[in-house]
């Protein structure tokens, strides 16, 4: 992997380079150069190839929980985080944990992720979860995701949070001001608008720093952080 921005550099640890200390919520998704975040099939799998799934597996590496909408859990193709023995070397320990994010619960609780004793499941105080599952309640009624977050963050000690979409959760994430690193990976691909699927949904306009630039096997790896907070 080779860093263009800041600091040119031919030859560069991604673990090193995406490691941050400190709470931390990051957005890490890959998208065609004509803005899909699904290849013709539906899925992200045919974006990036290698070279993407080296910085998702990376990313997770890093973090503490793993955050997934609940549209994506429903296709049935999320389970446990797993790791690479390199870097599980690197982190020092077992993966992080899923975090479902669902307002209906509407699961398959039967799934090998809800088997797992790490899965975690953010919902609101109006939701009725089975008695088997590790539940954060954020909100009356409607998902309080603010709520959420700092509650992972104090009561279960997930500092570092990586969403990994899918485009609802990322834009609400974004949309209530949560988001402290954006990371887009720019695959070297079109689709085409028959299979396009949006990054985000409707956001009021949002102004991005560019902080850092990679690029490896021609996927661009591309490191946003978002306006102050207010």
């Amino acid at each position: 992997m080779r860093r263009l921005l800041p600091d040119p550099k031919d030859k560069i640890d991604p673990y090193d380079e995406y490691r941050i200390d400190g709470p931390w919520l990051r957005v890490g998704m890959v998208l065609s150069l004509d803005g899909s975040v699904t290849d013709e099939h539906g899925w992200s799998d045919g974006l990036g190839g290698k070279a993407d799934l080296r910085i998702f597996r990376t990313l997770r590496a890093l973090a503490d929980g793993i955050m997934i909408g609940a549209a994506t859990v429903r296709t049935g193709r999320i389970g446990p985080a797993k790791l690479t023995a390199a870097l599980r070397a690197k982190r020092g320990g077992d993966p992080a944990p899923i975090i479902v994010v669902s307002r209906s619960l509407d699961l398959d609780w039967d799934a090998p992720l809800f088997q797992d004793e790490s899965t975690i499941v953010v919902t609101s105080d109006f939701a009725r979860p089975p008695a088997h599952a590790k539940v954060v309640m954020a909100g009356d009624g409607d998902l309080d995701l603010a709520y959420a977050v700092e509650t992972l963050h104090k009561d279960h000690g997930l500092y570092h949070l990586l969403c990994e979409g899918g485009p609802v959760l990322a834009t609400s994430l974004l949309r209530a001001n949560l988001v402290d690193e954006l990371c887009l990976n720019l695959a070297p691909t079109l689709l085409g608008s028959p299979h396009h699927t949006r990054l985000l949904g409707d956001l009021p306009r949002q102004d991005l720093t560019l902080t850092a630039a990679y690029t490896d096997e021609d996927v661009l790896f591309l490191r946003y952080r978002p306006a102050p907070r207010p």
